[in-house]
C-alpha cells in the first residue's frame, strides 16, 4: 500500500515544483528581454538495496526557450534590442561576463553604462564600458557608441567604445539561478563582429501568457487527483486493517 503513497507523495511534490517554474515564467510575461524555461517530467526508478520495483516522479526544467521576443519601438537613445539570435555581454553579480536580451540600458552615477537592474555592460575590450560627460549618446547597429561631450560643437563626434555582442552556439549557453545566461565554467565567448543592434527598441519577453496559465492549471488538477490517490489510498489501509482485527 505504501508504494501507492510513495508515488502519489512524489507525483503532488513534483507538481508543485512544475507549478514555480511556470508562475515563474508567468511573473515575468511583461520583463524585457525574458526568456521562458521549459518543464517536464519523468518517471525514475528508486535505487537502492532490494529489487528496483518502485519509481517516483521528477520534475526538471530541461532548457531555456531562446526564440526572440516582439520588438517594441521606445524611441529612447539608451533602449537597444539584439536582432538575431546574438547577447549583450554584461559584468554579472559575481564578476564574471554573463549575457542578456534586456537592452534597458542607463548611465549610473560613475558615468559606468549599465542595465537596468545596475549591472555593468561590457565593451570591445573586456571590460565595462565608460561614458564621458556628453551632450547626447548614439548607439550604433554595431553596438559602437558615440558621443558629443559637453562643451564641443555639434559635428565634434568621439567613439567612445562598442558594446560586447556575442552569437553562442545552440545549447552553449544555461540560465543560471541569477535569471542571466552563463556558459560552462563561466568562459566569456568571443566578440561576433556580425551581430547587430536596433537602436531605440526593446525586446519584450517570450512568455506566452495564455499556454503558461492553461499549464498551471492541468498542473493543479493532477495535484488534486494526487492527494485523492493519497486518501484512497488511506482509506483502503484503515479498512484492511480492520479486517485484520477480526480475524
Amino acid at each position: 500500500m505504501d508504494k501507492v503513497l510513495y508515488v502519489a507523495m512524489t507525483g503532488a511534490r513534483e507538481n508543485m515544483y512544475a507549478q514555480q517554474a511556470h508562475a515563474n515564467n508567468l511573473a515575468n510575461a511583461t520583463t524585457t528581454g525574458f526568456k521562458s524555461d521549459f518543464e517536464q517530467a519523468r518517471a525514475m526508478r528508486v535505487l537502492g538495496e532490494g529489487f528496483e520495483s518502485r519509481v517516483y516522479s521528477m520534475s526538471e526544467r530541461p532548457g531555456t526557450d531562446m526564440d526572440s521576443g516582439t520588438l517594441m519601438q521606445t524611441g529612447r537613445d539608451l533602449d537597444v534590442a539584439v536582432e538575431g539570435d546574438g547577447w549583450i555581454a554584461i559584468q554579472g553579480p559575481d564578476g564574471n561576463e554573463v549575457y542578456t536580451r534586456n537592452g534597458s540600458l542607463q548611465i549610473n552615477a560613475a558615468n559606468q553604462l549599465v542595465t537596468g537592474s545596475g549591472l555593468p555592460v561590457i565593451g570591445a575590450g573586456g571590460i565595462p564600458i565608460i561614458i564621458p560627460p556628453a551632450e547626447n549618446i548614439t548607439i550604433g547597429n554595431d553596438g559602437t557608441i558615440t558621443i558629443r561631450p559637453l562643451g564641443e560643437n555639434a559635428v565634434e563626434i568621439a567613439l567612445v567604445d562598442q558594446i560586447k555582442l556575442v552569437q553562442p552556439e545552440n545549447g552553449q549557453l544555461f540560465k543560471g539561478r541569477d535569471g542571466f545566461m552563463h556558459t560552462d565554467n563561466d568562459v566569456p565567448l568571443p566578440q561576433a563582429l556580425n551581430a547587430q543592434l536596433r537602436s531605440g527598441y526593446l525586446e519584450a519577453s517570450n512568455v506566452n501568457a495564455i499556454s503558461e496559465l492553461t499549464a498551471m492549471i492541468g498542473l493543479q488538477r493532477q495535484f488534486e487527483m494526487q492527494v485523492k490517490m493519497m486518501k484512497t489510498a488511506e482509506e483502503m489501509s484503515t479498512s484492511a486493517s480492520e479486517i485484520l482485527s477480526l480475524s
